[in-house]
C-alpha cells in the first residue's frame, strides 16, 4: 500500500530531518505540503530531543514554489496565500536552528521557504528565481524574510528580471550560506549539524533570539494583501494559465 504522505520525517542523534518528498510536482508547496511541513516543524520544536531541523528533498528540485495547479478560481485563500506566511514565521522563528540543504532548484515560495532558515547548503548545480513576476505575481510574501538575507542591489535585480541564478551568485547574494559540490553536500552539511549541536540548547535559542530581534519584523499584512490582489487579479490568472498552458503570457512580446 502506497502513502500519499508528502513528506518524510525522521529524528536521529538529534537532527530531525524532514525531507520534501512530492517529486511528481517538484515539491510544489501544496496544502498536502504545506500542512505536513507545518506539524512536523511543530512536533520536532517541542521535542527535547531535536537539536537542529533539517528541511531536504527528494528528486531533482528542492522546491517549485506554490502548487498552481491548485491555483484556480482567483481564491486566494485556496492558494495558501494566507497560509503560507504562518509557515515562514514558524521556520524563521524557531527557537532551534534550522538548515536548509538546496540539491536542486529552488522557485519564488521555494526561495522564500529556504531564505527563513538560519543555515542554507546548496549544491553547486543548484539554481534559483523570484520567477513570480513572470507569472503576473509580486515575491511580496517572501520578501519579508529574503530581503533580510539578501544584498539590497542583488535582490532587486533578480526580483525585477525573474532570471534564474546560480548557487555562486546566490552565494554571493547572500541568500545561500555555503556551497558545495554536488557530490560534497552531504559532507559540508554534517560539519555543520556537528558544529550546531556543540551549542548549548537554551543559549542557541537566545542566541537565534537575539540576531533575530535585530532584523526586520515579519509584518505580513501588507505583505499579504499584495500578493492576495495579484494572485486573484487579470494578470495573476493570465500568468498562472500561461504556464499550465505552458505557452507565453500575453504580455510576453513577441519573438523576433
Amino acid at each position: 500500500m502506497t502513502s500519499d504522505r508528502v513528506l518524510q520525517v525522521s529524528v536521529s542523534r538529534g537532527v530531525a530531518t524532514l525531507t520534501l518528498d512530492s517529486p511528481a510536482n517538484r515539491n510544489a508547496l501544496s496544502r498536502a505540503m504545506r500542512a505536513e511541513l507545518r506539524a512536523a516543524l511543530t512536533d520536532a520544536l517541542a521535542d527535547d530531543a531535536v537539536r537542529v531541523v533539517v528541511l531536504d528533498h527528494t528528486g531533482r528540485v528542492f522546491c517549485s514554489g506554490m502548487d498552481l495547479s491548485e491555483a484556480t478560481g482567483g481564491s486566494s485563500e485556496d492558494q495558501g496565500v494566507r497560509e503560507f506566511p504562518e509557515l515562514l514565521s514558524l521556520v524563521w522563528s524557531a527557537p532551534k536552528p534550522v538548515v536548509a540543504v538546496v540539491r536542486g532548484p529552488a522557485r519564488a515560495g521555494g526561495v522564500g521557504l529556504l531564505a527563513a532558515c538560519d543555515v542554507v547548503v546548496a549544491a553547486s548545480s543548484a539554481t534559483f528565481a523570484f520567477s513570480e513576476v513572470r507569472l503576473g505575481l509580486v515575491p511580496a510574501v517572501i520578501s519579508a524574510v529574503v530581503l533580510p538575507r539578501m544584498t539590497t542591489h542583488v535582490a532587486h535585480r533578480l526580483m525585477l528580471t525573474g532570471e534564474v541564478f546560480d548557487a555562486a551568485t546566490a552565494a554571493a547574494g547572500g541568500l545561500v550560506d555555503l556551497v558545495a559540490p554536488d557530490d560534497g553536500v552531504d559532507e559540508v552539511l554534517t560539519t555543520q549539524l556537528t558544529a550546531l549541536a556543540a551549542g548549548a540548547p537554551a543559549a542557541l535559542a537566545e542566541t537565534k533570539r537575539l540576531l533575530r530581534a535585530r532584523q526586520p519584523e515579519l509584518a505580513f499584512d501588507d505583505l499579504l494583501d499584495l500578493s492576495a490582489r495579484f494572485f486573484a487579479g487579470d494578470e495573476g490568472q493570465e500568468g498562472i494559465a500561461a504556464f499550465r498552458e505552458k505557452r507565453p503570457a500575453r504580455w510576453v512580446p513577441p519573438a523576433g
